[in-house]
């Protein structure tokens, strides 16, 4: 079985489009969305609709939480504060109900899915050891493969180190590890790389794969300051910071 896994789409719905046409063209089996749908960029209802319409799982991200009220917005600096204040009006009541329903973690046959980290969404996990306290949290779920986001950076941690991830590559998830994997952010990249990212998972090969997407860059950074936001928001997206 082949999984798409998109994480932090950031009401980047040309992003999104992309991606989901990608993932369309070369026939996979399922996408799981990790989880912020919405924050920080402006098409948030259009992204929330398309998710509902293909009925993709989803977790509940960070901006997810604040924008529909369940969290409040605790850490967020104040451009990432604005977006989600202006983000939970733009929202339509029935995409607000959606988002205060979603799980926090998803169990699927082979691996497990968190936003942040399996005991706290908010968690961020950028380095081997921010990682290593949760593996006793996969293992006490019963699993060796976790695949979180939040950081909006590529990465691939096993329980014996941090792996290099190389665009279009395979890399073989190995047998008697543990690996917790992030695919990147769909909807605004922070790795110095522009394009959309997700992660393709072959469960009968059990290989992963780091995908780009190029997407229509001007459209998306012009939406964001026709919708008044902040238009540093409109200018990470062409510089993927």
């Amino acid at each position: 079985m082949k999984y798409a896994i998109i994480s932090d789409l950031h009401a980047n719905l040309e992003a999104l489009n992309a991606v989901l046409e990608h993932t369309d063209s070369i026939g996979v089996d399922q996408v799981v969305c990790l989880g912020d749908v919405v924050g920080y960029n402006a098409s948030p209802n259009e992204c929330v609709n398309v998710i509902r319409e293909r009925d993709i799982p989803t977790l509940c991200g960070n901006h997810d939480a604040v924008a529909c009220g369940i969290e409040d917005p605790w850490g967020f600096n104040p451009i990432a504060l604005s977006a989600a204040l202006w983000t939970r009006e733009a929202l339509s009541p029935e995409n607000l109900q959606w988002l205060r329903e979603l799980p926090d973690t998803r169990r699927f046959d082979h691996f497990l899915a968190v936003h942040g980290a399996i005991t706290d969404r908010d968690c961020y996990l950028f380095t081997w050891e921010d990682v290593v306290p949760q593996l006793a949290h996969l293992e006490k779920e019963g699993f060796t493969l976790c695949f979180f986001g939040h950081t909006h950076s590529p990465g691939i941690f096993s329980s014996d180190g941090m792996y290099s991830v190389d665009d279009d590559s395979k890399f073989a998830i190995g047998v008697g590890k543990s690996f917790f994997i992030n695919p990147g952010s769909v909807g605004q990249p922070r790795d110095g790389d522009p394009r959309a990212a997700y992660g393709l998972y072959d469960t009968e090969r059990n290989e992963y794969e780091l995908v780009r997407v190029e997407y229509p860059v001007k459209i998306a950074a012009e939406r964001i300051v026709e919708k008044g936001l902040p238009h540093f928001l409109a200018e990470r997206l062409y510089l993927g910071r």
